[in-house]
C-alpha cells in the first residue's frame, strides 16, 4: 500500500523562508515517495486570529505558494481544513478517550497560561483537532518543524488511547519526520524566524525588497580587514540552508582570511536565496491572480480527501457503536 504523508500550515499571514524550509520544502520533496495530503489549517487559525479578510487572503496565498514551489495537486491532494466537516466529528470521538492531563501538557496552552493570555477551549483542544487532521486519513508520516513535533507525538498518544479504550487497532499511529538541518531556521535577529518576533524574511518578497531585508540582518562590527567566523553566525546559519557545501566553504575561507566584510557576505546570501526562489516567485504571482482557479483546486482536493477520511470515520463509528455513514460527497 502507498504510504501517506500529511502537512498542514495555518493561514496566518505572510509565508516566510522558515515556513518554506521547515515545512513546505520537505513536504514537497516526498511527492515521489508517498501519497501527499497538504491542507490549509484554517480552523486552527481561529484560535489566534479574528480577521476574516486575512484568513481568506492567507489561505489563497498558501495554495498559490505550494503550487508555485512544485506541488502536483493533480497527483496529490491539496485542500482546506474547513471544507472537511467530518474532521470536527472525528475530533469528538478522539476527545472522548483523551485525558485532560495530556492536553494540559500542550506547549501553546501552557505558554498562554504562563504569559497570562486568554486560553480558549479551542487552544486547549488544539492537539485533538490536529490529531483528527492526521489520523482520519490513515497517515504514515508527518513532516514537521521541531516546534510541532510534540503535536504529532500527542496525536500518536491520542490514537493509542482510543485503540486501548476499545481494545482494537483501528487507528494508525503517525510518525513525525524532521529534517535536522532545518529544525530551527534563524530570523534576522538570531531568534527563531517568526512573524510574532517581526524577524522573518517573507518568501516571495520582490527582489529589491529581499535584498534590502537581508542587508538589514544583524552582524557584529568587526572591521573589513579583520578575519571573521562564518560558522555559528546568523548569516552562516542561513547561508548553509541555501548554498552548496562548496559555496559555503568558499565564503567561510574568504571571511576567515580577512578583507571581506559582512556586507559582502550578506550580498552573497541574497544571491543564494534569490536564486532558489526567483522562478517560484514569478509562478506565484501568476497563480495568485486567478482566485477562482485556486478555489476550484481546493474544492476538488476536499472531495478526494473526504473519500479517504470517511472510510476511517466509518471504521471509528462502528467501533464506538454508531451506524456507519453512507459515503456521499
Amino acid at each position: 500500500m502507498t504510504k501517506r504523508s500529511l502537512t498542514g500550515i495555518q493561514p496566518s499571514g505572510n509565508i516566510h523562508i522558515g515556513n518554506y524550509l521547515g515545512s513546505i520544502k520537505p513536504a514537497i520533496q516526498v511527492q515521489d515517495e508517498c501519497q501527499c495530503l497538504y491542507f490549509i489549517a484554517d480552523l486552527h487559525a481561529l484560535t489566534s486570529r479574528k480577521d476574516p479578510a486575512l484568513l481568506k487572503t492567507s489561505t489563497l496565498d498558501l495554495v498559490a505558494t505550494w503550487i508555485a514551489l512544485g506541488f502536483d495537486y493533480k497527483k496529490h491532494l491539496l485542500y482546506r481544513q474547513s471544507d472537511i466537516p467530518e474532521v470536527a466529528e472525528f475530533a469528538w470521538y478522539l476527545s472522548c478517550s483523551t485525558a485532560m492531563g495530556l492536553l494540559e501538557k500542550g506547549h501553546a496552552y501552557k505558554d498562554a497560561i504562563v504569559n497570562g493570555k486568554d486560553a480558549s477551549h479551542g487552544l486547549f483542544a488544539y492537539p485533538v483537532l490536529m490529531a483528527a487532521d492526521i489520523i482520519m486519513y490513515d497517515v504514515d508520516f508527518v513532516p514537521v518543524g521541531k516546534d510541532q513535533k510534540q503535536h504529532v507525538e500527542m496525536a500518536r498518544d491520542i490514537a493509542g488511547s482510543f485503540n486501548a479504550a476499545y481494545g482494537v487497532n483501528a487507528l494508525r499511529l503517525p510518525q513525525p519526520v524532521i529534517r535536522e538541518e532545518v529544525m530551527t531556521v534563524p530570523g534576522l535577529d538570531g531568534r527563531k524566524m517568526s512573524k510574532s518576533y517581526g524577524n522573518e524574511i517573507a518568501l516571495f518578497l520582490p527582489e529589491k525588497d529581499l535584498r534590502k531585508k537581508i542587508l538589514s540582518m544583524k552582524t557584529d562590527s568587526t572591521p573589513l580587514e579583520d578575519p571573521k567566523t562564518l560558522a555559528g553566525s546568523i548569516l552562516g546559519d542561513l547561508y548553509t540552508l541555501f548554498s552548496s557545501p562548496a559555496e559555503y566553504a568558499d565564503l567561510e575561507q574568504r571571511l576567515a582570511a580577512g578583507g571581506l566584510g559582512w556586507g559582502h557576505a550578506k550580498e552573497e546570501l541574497f544571491v543564494a536565496v534569490n536564486r532558489e526562489i526567483c522562478q517560484a516567485r514569478g509562478r506565484f504571482e501568476e497563480l495568485r491572480g486567478d482566485e477562482a482557479a485556486l478555489e476550484a483546486i481546493l474544492l476538488e482536493g476536499a472531495e478526494r480527501a473526504r473519500l479517504i477520511g470517511l472510510e476511517v470515520l466509518n471504521r471509528v463509528r462502528e467501533v464506538v457503536g454508531l451506524r456507519p455513514r453512507k459515503i456521499v460527497v
